[in-house]
């Protein structure tokens, strides 16, 4: 919970920065700042809450605002739309998937991705409505991810790199993101669809086994790139 909370805290002064750098006044006093700062923060932590409750579809105004104790009104003294809350909570998701991945060690590299393959599997499967929001929600079709869920996206994702490059060193770093990002990209269409009860659904135990197998193809396969 408080690497939890700390995110949070990391994320309401990101949100602060970049309201106060597009502010025409951002001259607040300290009191106001900190009432500011205690309701972005409960904000996100409501929303956090609703994702896990309901998904996307929980992310309410009004309930928000009836959660904290606070007006409609107040939502957006703080935040610019409730798609910026939306998107906190992504990068809050991927820093804890970033955080899930980190702790796999493994001196071997085919063991390590692997144990990755796994890990993600894992939290996919404990944390279904977070994980399905993050990748649900794609935000108005003409903005672009701000550049700090990106960062975290990158985070996140980026366990793939290291032991792949311990398998084949001699592909340059540009190829091996890419090369990262697709396999990344082939265990993710794995574990969504294995988890998706619309779509025939698979057993955890076996889609486990079904995802290793494939993994295993990957890494046999590297050697003739």
């Amino acid at each position: 919970m408080n690497n939890v909370q700390a995110f949070f805290t990391r994320m309401v002064n990101v949100v602060q920065e970049i309201n106060e750098h597009g502010s025409k006044n951002g001259a607040e006093r300290p009191a106001t700042v900190r009432r500011h700062q205690d309701l972005r923060r409960d904000l996100l932590e409501a929303a956090s809450a609703a994702i896990e409750a309901e998904g996307l579809a929980g992310v309410r105004a009004r309930d928000l605002a009836r959660a904290v104790g606070c007006s409609v009104g107040a939502i957006y003294n703080v935040f610019n739309e409730l798609d910026e809350l939306i998107l906190l909570v992504s990068a809050a998701t991927l820093a804890a998937i970033d955080q899930h991945m980190a702790a796999i060690r493994h001196r071997d590299p085919a063991a390590q991705l692997l144990a990755l393959a796994a890990a993600y599997l894992d939290y996919a499967a404990a944390n279904r409505r977070r994980w399905d929001a993050l990748f649900t929600y794609s935000g108005p079709p003409d903005r672009a991810l701000p550049d700090w869920l990106a960062q975290a996206q990158n985070a996140a994702f980026s366990h793939i790199d290291g032991p792949l490059g311990e398998l084949r060193p001699d592909i340059p770093d540009p190829e091996r993101a890419l090369l990262s990002r697709s396999i990344f990209s082939a265990v993710h269409g794995i574990v969504a669809l294995g988890l998706d009860k619309r779509v025939a659904p698979i057993e955890l135990p076996v889609l486990r086994a079904q995802l290793a197998l494939v993994v295993r193809a990957l890494i046999s396969g590297l050697p003739a790139l």
